[in-house]
């Protein structure tokens, strides 16, 4: 069995390395079963630095689509001719695509085009809100996917409420789970950590990716005077890339500029000891808040929705919008030490990969 894994950017690769490997387990006990990894942007990436597959200890992709197109409908469509182009090559007789990207979108496409199985990792997630690009990519991956790979029961339940059948529905649990249990003891301390002369559990990590936050320059000042004019004496680390961290910077009053530390962006393992080791996290992604969720960190999350709800109901995670009063109050209780319990979710258990593996093997053998 030839499997294609295709990844659309760089967080894919944290949750595609645990089915690298269970893939090649199954090789090594036999099991007819190969894959070959694409990555729909360019070889020289920035993004995608050479400690990320050292980290996560796996190769690079065997094949880059390259393209590069910061336009959606031009990602969509680039995307659907290159991948083309890889299948009438090399045979394959399933896709595994992953989130929600447009150009997770475009290779699920040209996967049903081919007549290819397709399965779709991390599936079931919606926000509810159409207007998002990502909504419309998600409507359009389950519907088109021959198994659905979810992470718990909500996501499951909503691609039964959408009309798939329950026999294409497997509820696998967090592959990202898998990447952090395997992981969790070679976590690396950062150099900064003690050129900053910080302490464990006395400082904020704060992340910010979303392009409509950093275009918001009022908005986002208003969030960051929250989020700094309660801190205390705690520093706020901020390892950001050159748009979000111009961004902050800018937005940043210069009262409250000595209580941020802007850092580069850290290395896989590096970034993972520092969240670990953080007293709370303040970000606007879901992979962040999910492992905040599993090192029983505090979270706040800088959005109204998660794909994984289960980190709010559950877990460490707490949703505040864009409500920079609501931003403020929770923060004070980040730092005061007065957050929510909270437990691990179902399936959260480092077997995701290995489920879905042996999932592709009976299914195709069938």
């Amino acid at each position: 069995m030839n499997i294609c894994i295709v990844a659309g950017a760089r967080p894919n690769f944290i949750k595609v390395a645990p089915i690298v490997r269970a893939i090649e387990n199954a090789a090594r006990a036999g099991e007819n079963i190969s894959c070959q990894l694409v990555y729909a942007g360019r070889e020289d990436d920035p993004s995608l630095e050479p400690s990320l597959f050292t980290d996560l200890q796996m190769n690079p992709p065997q094949f880059f689509l390259g393209v590069d197109s910061t336009s959606l409908n031009e990602i969509t469509g680039r995307v659907m001719g290159e991948f083309e182009a890889y299948l009438n090559q090399h045979p394959t007789d399933v896709v595994i695509v992953v989130d929600d990207l447009a150009s997770t979108m475009a290779a699920a496409i040209v996967t049903k085009k081919q007549g290819i199985m397709l399965a779709h990792l991390v599936a079931g997630t919606r926000s509810f809100d159409i207007k998002m690009p990502k909504e419309i990519n998600r409507l359009v991956i389950d519907g088109l996917s021959d198994l659905l790979f979810t992470a718990g029961d909500g996501a499951s339940n909503i691609a039964t409420r959408e009309g798939v059948q329950l026999s294409q529905i497997y509820k696998v649990g967090n592959i990202l789970i898998d990447s952090l249990r395997f992981n969790h003891d070679r976590w690396i301390k950062p150099d900064v950590f003690e050129k900053l002369g910080l302490e464990e559990k006395k400082y904020i990590v704060f992340t910010l990716n979303r392009k409509k936050l950093i275009a918001e320059e009022q908005h986002l000042a208003e969030l960051m005077t929250a989020i700094l004019s309660h801190t205390a004496d705690m520093p706020v680390l901020a390892p950001l890339r050159t748009s979000a961290r111009e961004a902050v910077e800018k937005s940043v009053p210069a009262s409250l500029k000595q209580r941020i530390s802007f850092i580069p962006p850290l290395p896989y393992l590096e970034f993972g000891w520092l969240t670990a080791h953080a007293a709370g996290v303040i970000t606007d992604s879901g992979n962040v808040a999910e492992e905040a969720t599993f090192n029983a960190v505090p979270c706040i999350t800088l959005n109204s929705y998660t794909e994984h709800i289960e980190t709010v109901q559950k877990g460490s995670n707490v949703l505040v919008g864009e409500d920079p009063q609501l931003l403020a109050d929770n923060v004070q209780l980040m730092v005061n030490g007065k957050w929510k319990s909270s437990s691990l979710p179902d399936r959260w258990d480092g077997r995701a990969a290995d489920r879905i593996v042996q999932i592709l093997i009976s299914t195709v053998k069938a």
